[in-house]
């Protein structure tokens, strides 16, 4: 694909941020480069090579890199704590790992060397000894953290590529099949420890040229990427439908909402993807007086779309249309609404199941419902991922006999085939277009010295739609510091260890937590405690 986009419109440019430009003949290019520095660092096909840096170029060229390498992307977010992504790498069992060390206040190898130590027999971190090398994206050689044993800064492994002569590197590019795996994207879930979806190359090659399709995606498009690339939606509906499309992708580094509008303006934004909160935060911009033009579509998911917004978007001239869609990572593109629904659709459902996916909603037995029904989602078809990495037991709960996903969401289809998604059946929430596990939360709270036992519920939030509210029982049993001191505490420690969007925004020192008959922590007494402000 990448290949077919370089010979048709070598000069387009499909990626600008902070000054940098890659056209199609020069992604295709530094790809090549990586792809060949890759293979002579010793990566083999299906290997796998994560990527833990911020929205640019550089990112996405890294990532057809691996590609080229015949490697397997494992993209972690730059918002992972030590812990966080030092589980995924050794849960991938990843080779390599490209970082940028310059983004956040901590470097990428700092953070994971406190969680998995020191460098040791030649490899950048004791406790992953699958992990054979760190590559510093931000790093020139000679700078300090190049010197670090089992690391190397980035133009010191691109001369490796000369080592690859370019007809090996032309046949391991080829070699990648439809049926290869292409992506191990992380997700969490109730069991409290983040799972690796795989998800192959043809997958997503039909799936995301569908969804751009719907969208209208083309090379006059000016594309803000604002979802982060190591999220599903941002390298696949971003990166990889941009450069299949050929439009121009805008990756942002860090999003500022108050930003948005100059963006649009000074940029010529037309296409936008994004929850409600966005686009509700365009409105309010417009209403302040500030001038923009109207994005050409607006894209939304993970969250129901009040009608008045898809109404107020449009008829003040915020966007041209919007569409509504449904998906997951271990479902892909799973439902759109189309060009020419009316409003009630859009706000109101997903959509339609897109072509080669069927949709399901049953009953508790997994028998079908009838339209208006409410049931659990079951998706069938081409999006199914290939399953969870190394865990066939989870992959088995997840996909039934048939083939069919089940999403553990609820819904409901309409008599002319529209889904709407009305409820959760998982526990999760949504912080700011995030999905945040209590589970994941809580497993990483009782990690903390300072707890015993953790319970983590949503709770509304003006900006975010949803933050957690933790209740910890203290490790002392409470008899050292006093609950504000403790809230206080954990507060810091899941700032150091935590993804800023599952840090809890309320922390709750309780002497225990309710449980019920089963056993299990009563979270609905938990949540009548907030509600009656009885939160001790």
């Amino acid at each position: 694909m990448l290949r077919g986009r370089a010979r048709r419109t070598p000069g387009a440019v499909l990626l600008a941020a902070d000054g940098e430009w890659l056209t199609a003949e020069d992604l295709a290019a530094r790809a090549r480069r990586i792809g060949r520095a890759l293979i002579a660092s010793g990566v083999r096909p299906g290997d796998r090579v994560a990527l833990m840096a911020p929205n640019s170029p550089a990112w996405g060229a890294a990532a057809f890199g691996v590609w080229e390498a015949g490697a397997v992307l494992v993209p972690l977010s730059t918002r992972y704590k030590g812990l966080e992504a030092g589980g995924l790498l050794r849960r991938t069992g990843a080779r390599v790992l490209m970082c940028a060390e310059r983004f956040r206040d901590t470097p990428s190898t700092g953070a994971i060397g406190r969680a998995e130590g020191r460098p040791e027999g030649g490899r950048p971190f004791a406790g992953l000894p699958g992990l054979a090398e760190a590559v510093l994206l931000d790093v020139e050689p000679g700078g300090p953290e190049a010197r670090r044993e089992g690391t190397v800064a980035f133009a010191a492994f691109l001369d490796r590529a000369g080592a690859v002569p370019e007809a090996a590197a032309e046949e391991r590019a080829l070699g990648a099949g439809g049926g290869d795996l292409a992506e191990v994207l992380a997700t969490s879930g109730t069991t409290g420890e983040p799972k690796g979806v795989m998800i192959p190359h043809g997958q997503l090659l039909r799936g995301y040229w569908d969804w751009a399709s719907v969208v209208g995606l083309d090379g006059e498009d000016r594309y803000p990427v604002i979802a982060p690339f190591s999220h599903g939606f941002g390298v696949n509906a971003g990166l990889l439908a941009g450069v299949m499309r050929g439009a121009r992708l805008l990756p942002q580094a860090v999003f500022d909402p108050g930003g948005l509008a100059g963006l649009i303006a000074d940029e010529g934004a037309t296409v936008l993807a994004g929850p409600p909160t966005l686009f509700q935060g365009l409105l309010a911009r417009r209403a302040a007086g500030e001038r923009f033009p109207a994005l050409r579509v607006g894209i939304c998911g993970a969250a129901s779309v009040p009608p008045e917004l898809v109404r107020r978007l449009l008829d003040e001239g915020v966007v041209r249309r919007m569409v509504n869609a449904y998906g997951l990572i271990e479902g892909t593109v799973v439902s759109m609404t189309r060009e020419g629904d009316p409003v009630e659709v859009v706000a109101g459902s997903a959509g339609r199941p897109m072509p080669g996916v069927q949709v399901e909603v049953v009953d508790e037995k997994g028998g079908p419902l009838p339209p208006g029904a409410r049931g659990e989602i079951l998706v069938g078809g081409s999006g199914v991922m290939d399953g969870y990495w190394g865990d066939p037991g989870r992959t088995a709960e997840a996909v039934d006999g048939r083939g069919r996903l089940r999403t553990g969401d609820v819904g409901v289809m309409s008599e002319r085939g529209d889904l709407s998604v009305v409820d959760r059946k998982k526990d999760v929430f949504t912080v700011g277009g995030f999905s945040a596990y209590p589970a994941e939360i809580e497993a990483l709270l009782v990690r903390c010295p300072l707890v015993a036992a953790a319970a983590v519920l949503p709770v509304p939030d003006e900006r975010l739609g949803e933050v957690g509210c933790a209740f910890v029982v203290p490790a002392d049993g409470g008899a050292g510091a006093s609950a504000a001191d403790t809230a206080s505490e954990v507060t810091a420690w899941a700032r150091e260890n935590m993804a800023n969007y599952k840090v809890p925004r309320r922390v709750v020192a309780v002497e225990s937590l309710p449980v019920s008959a089963n056993g299990k922590t009563d979270k609905a007494a938990l949540a009548r405690r907030l509600a009656d402000g009885r939160e001790r």
